[in-house]
């Protein structure tokens, strides 16, 4: 745990250092383009870092015979460790841009507690009594400070990738990092579709689309990704890569399931936004899917009316959760975490990893799946 925290300071120093960078930058332009600095660093102060942890024991897996703690200690003495923390800092930058990016798309007023990208645009607007729509205006500039975002990631990778010695070993990150962003944007299309055209599905088919929804839009880039890409970064052997991706990809799986249960039963003071808030935008999740093929045709046709009404009262939102809860939903959902978990830590069952990462990466697994309701 110690380490573990270190690991998260190292992350958000060299995010606060490379902000204030570009700050400086959009300072020589304009004075007004302090916000979109003051907005990364409002939505950056929060999260978990789960992605950056994972990128460094993915390198950690590989880079095993080295002491983390001498590295920790000495940073600036280890390029590839200041290589990796920049890679690790850049997956968060790339998951602050998806937020800002998904928060639109879904309409949510909340981030992290705080008001999302677009509404804090929008409160700005409404309070110099800007001209024009204050809804357009945020929307607009929340869009621009995501694209902004998407871009500096790429930027710290490539200062990262850029000082490692071999020149293959950088190759074969960066197409990770293209790979995980193609399928990030292609599985949140996949997402908002499924929102809107879920009736042309054969009933059949919900489940399966649902579980791809979670696969592409989260699970692969939440853990698999950056457990290669710090993999790769050290050099690390098709044996090695395989193995921690046979590892992440389940784990990720039982990560967005835990997830879409914080969605739709969560407490607003741990996951930072309303209670059930993914039953108000309509999030067509494999919770859902479960829950419609469980149910008799009167319940079923309930969930349909009610999800995705913006509008839900409390009584609704309780009204839809003890439905889903009627339905087993909610066990076999709970089953489903405790498959993928178990399947994630069998493969590490002598992978040719370091003994340190296989260890933390167990912890990890429990850490990220086990969230408190």
């Amino acid at each position: 745990m110690p380490e573990r925290l270190r690991l998260v300071d190292l992350v958000n120093a060299r995010l606060e250092q490379f902000l204030e960078q570009r700050a400086s930058h959009l300072s020589g332009i304009a004075d007004e383009l302090a916000v979109f600095t003051d907005a990364s660093s409002e939505l950056l102060s929060g999260g978990k870092r789960f992605r950056a942890l994972f990128c460094y024991w993915g390198w950690h897996a590989v880079a095993g015979t080295v002491n983390p703690d001498d590295l920790l200690a000495e940073l600036d003495a280890h390029p590839d460790l200041s290589s990796i923390i920049d890679a690790a800092a850049a997956l968060e930058l790339f998951h602050a841009a998806a937020l800002v990016h998904d928060d639109i798309m879904d309409n949510s007023d909340t981030r992290r507690g705080m008001p999302a990208a677009h509404r804090r645009f929008e409160r700005e607007h409404r309070e110099h009594h800007w001209a024009g729509s204050a809804a357009g205006y945020g929307t607009s500039s929340a869009l621009l400070l995501g694209d902004l975002l998407l871009g500096w990631s790429d930027e710290l990778l490539d200062a990262g990738l850029s000082r490692l010695d071999d020149a293959d070993s950088a190759s074969a990150a960066r197409r990770e990092f293209h790979t995980m962003r193609t399928e990030v944007t292609v599985g949140q299309y996949l997402d908002i579709l499924e929102e809107v055209a879920w009736r042309d599905a054969d009933e059949a088919d919900l489940l399966p689309r649902a579980h791809r929804v979670l696969t592409y839009k989260s699970a692969k880039y939440s853990i698999e990704a950056p457990l290669a890409l710090g993999a790769l970064m050290a050099g690390g052997s098709l044996e090695q890569v395989s193995a921690l991706r046979a590892f992440g990809l389940p784990l990720g799986i039982a990560f967005q399931l835990r997830d879409d249960l914080l969605g739709v039963f969560g407490d607003p003071e741990v996951t930072g936004k309303p209670a059930g808030d993914d039953l108000r935008e309509g999030k067509r999740t494999v919770i859902i899917a479960l829950a419609r093929a469980a149910l008799p045709a009167g319940a079923v046709a309930l969930i349909d009316e009610l999800l995705g009404d913006a509008t839900l009262s409390e009584h609704q939102i309780a009204t839809l959760q003890a439905t889903i809860r009627d339905s087993g939903a909610v066990e076999t959902v709970e089953q489903m975490i405790a498959r993928s978990v178990a399947t994630a830590i069998a493969a590490l069952d002598d992978a040719p990893l370091s003994r340190s990462a296989r260890a933390e990466l167990v912890g990890l697994s429990d850490l990220v799946t086990r969230r408190a309701h």
